[in-house]
């Protein structure tokens, strides 16, 4: 779904359900700023990435629908109001800053529930500079 600014904003019952569907019902799901094809922010573009090299089933959510609605909706499962923001099998993980610690641990692809031998050293890596300014 990609963000249409003359589309009407969903309510915040919309925004509190869809939330709840897919933490529910997604193995892998992203919450983020834009969506995969245009990430709207850098922190959004870096988290995609990392997520992206260890798992190819990544679904996206873009919060810029409703904003407000979306940090409300995501905070009442995480207890956090930043977005991104991560969720594997309904727990969440955290936003791009915890997700390039994990991996700098070597800790991201575990919590990933990928099986760490089964990543080619090639496709890890210094993922996502951490450049918020690039342009998009």
């Amino acid at each position: 779904m990609t963000f249409d600014p003359n589309a009407p904003e969903l309510d915040a019952e919309e925004v509190q359900e869809l939330v709840d569907e897919r933490i529910e019902n997604e193995d892998l799901v992203l919450f983020m700023k834009g969506d995969a094809q245009m990430p709207q922010c850098g922190y959004s573009d870096r988290a995609l990435t990392l997520l992206s090299k260890y798992r190819d089933d990544v679904v996206t959510v873009d919060t810029l629908q409703n904003l407000d609605a979306f940090r409300d909706a995501l905070d009442s499962h995480s207890g956090w109001e930043t977005i991104p923001q991560t969720f594997v099998d309904g727990e969440f993980i955290g936003g791009s800053d915890i997700l390039a610690e994990l991996e700098e641990r070597d800790e991201l692809a575990e919590e990933l529930g990928v099986d760490p031998s089964d990543v080619e050293p090639s496709d890890v890596g210094s993922a996502g500079s951490g450049n918020v300014d690039a342009p998009f």
